[in-house]
């Protein structure tokens, strides 16, 4: 009987060698674009475990000269962001130049950050409460090169402050003191708000930056006073965003004039659904029919004493 003849050799499917993953073949600016999407949160987080190229890639200071930490996520975990926050400052190796923060900070991380980041141009902070008028000033000290300052939901710095700020930044451009609107306590009514205090922010700003060139201050306190005092402290404006600002009448000459002179110019009633920062506490502070709508106000400390009896005399 002729038994069943087996092949000496039994072929097995032997799986091909796993192929590298396709995005690590991707020319070298390609990952770069890819990489600065996913903005530093996601490179930190994320990105540089995905694999040895982009972990090497990650680590280029290049990717880090943009720096946009503005996630509304950030507010519930700040140490963490604070932390990723130096780290991303680290990997720029003092090549950073444009810096967004929201929703945390304090003194102790701006000065690790400008420390390491002397050719810092743009600066945007928002709803950063936590970081003193002292500790802006000695920022700005060392940011010579800085051409646009913006501040959201401003943190406690003064008039005094925004002075010594323009002093110490010549080069500046593109200057934002955005306000968040409180009901005004009928006790500060004329007692510790005299008239001239509604214009000392816009007193500060035409001493101190001749250069400016765009200037938003929404939801501000400022009088056609302080509007004129900039118009005339800074020749070169040619942007003004003045929405939310109900003291200002412009219905005669100074409104021509603004009309007149700027290239861009935002009211006091325009539209403010462009807006790109929400209430950091929830709902809308726009909407006039929240009760919270009626008044601004700002932190006009005592010890501007001084600084509040030259603004007074400016006018005598």
């Amino acid at each position: 009987m002729q038994g069943h003849r087996f092949p000496r050799h039994i072929p097995i499917d032997i799986p091909a060698a796993a192929s590298s993953p396709p995005w690590t073949e991707l020319p070298g600016d390609v990952t770069a674009d890819i990489l600065r999407r996913l903005g530093p949160a996601g490179m930190l987080l994320i990105a540089q475990r995905v694999c040895t190229t982009w972990w090497k890639a990650c680590k280029d200071p290049t990717l880090w000269r943009v720096i946009d930490f503005s996630d509304p996520n950030e507010r519930k975990c700040t140490l963490k962001y604070i932390a990723m926050c130096r780290h991303a400052v680290d990997r720029s190796q003092g090549q950073l130049l444009d810096l967004t923060i929201q929703y945390f900070g304090d003194d102790a991380l701006m000065n690790y950050i400008v420390d390491r980041s002397p050719n810092l141009k743009r600066l945007k902070l928002g709803s950063c409460f936590y970081i003193s008028g002292y500790c802006a000033t000695r920022m700005a000290a060392k940011l010579g090169h800085l051409e646009e300052l913006h501040l959201t939901l401003r943190p406690c710095i003064g008039a005094a402050d925004i002075e010594a700020i323009g002093y110490s930044c010549p080069m500046l451009k593109s200057f934002s003191c955005n306000g968040l609107k409180y009901k005004f306590p009928t006790l500060l009514k004329g007692v510790y708000l005299p008239i001239y205090y509604r214009n000392l922010y816009a007193f500060a700003i035409s001493k101190s930056m001749p250069n400016l060139q765009h200037l938003q201050l929404f939801a501000h306190w400022i009088e056609n006073e302080g509007l004129e005092l900039i118009l005339g402290g800074c020749p070169r404006l040619e942007s003004l965003d003045i929405r939310q600002c109900f003291e200002l009448d412009l219905r005669g000459d100074l409104g021509e004039r603004c009309h007149q002179r700027m290239k861009e110019l935002k009211l006091p009633n325009d539209s403010v659904s462009d807006v790109p920062w929400p209430n950091c506490y929830g709902g809308d502070p726009f909407d006039p029919s929240t009760p919270m709508a009626e008044y601004y106000v700002y932190d006009y400390h005592k010890e501007y004493g001084d600084y509040h009896g030259r603004y007074h005399n400016n006018f005598n």
